[in-house]
């Protein structure tokens, strides 16, 4: 059996791809139960007083939605921290 010989930076960003996909996919799913289970309790978000208010399940939603968005932008767009690092690391090296 051949030996697989794998580009380390590749072989991480990979992983954090696929491991964002796992994330969004339970996102969906945990935040399809609750607005689920929000409709079918009567569909009612109520304030103090009584008045219509937000839908409980919006919280999770947004905050959540939050977490993924900042991942998603960390994973696909680039942000690497151990690159920048790298960058300015060799920045630092050419100065001296």
């Amino acid at each position: 059996m051949e030996t697989l010989t794998r580009d380390p930076q590749l072989w991480q960003q990979a992983k954090a791809r696929a491991k964002f996909k796992s994330h969004f996919v339970t996102y969906l799913l945990v935040n399809a139960t609750l607005w689920l289970i929000w409709y079918l309790t009567g569909a009612e978000g109520l304030g103090r007083r009584g008045e219509a208010g937000i839908p409980w399940p919006a919280w999770t939603t947004l905050f959540w939605g939050i977490g993924l968005t900042a991942n998603f932008v960390a994973v696909y767009l680039g942000i690497n921290h151990n690159r920048q690092a790298q960058r300015e690391y060799e920045r630092l090296l050419r100065q001296q």
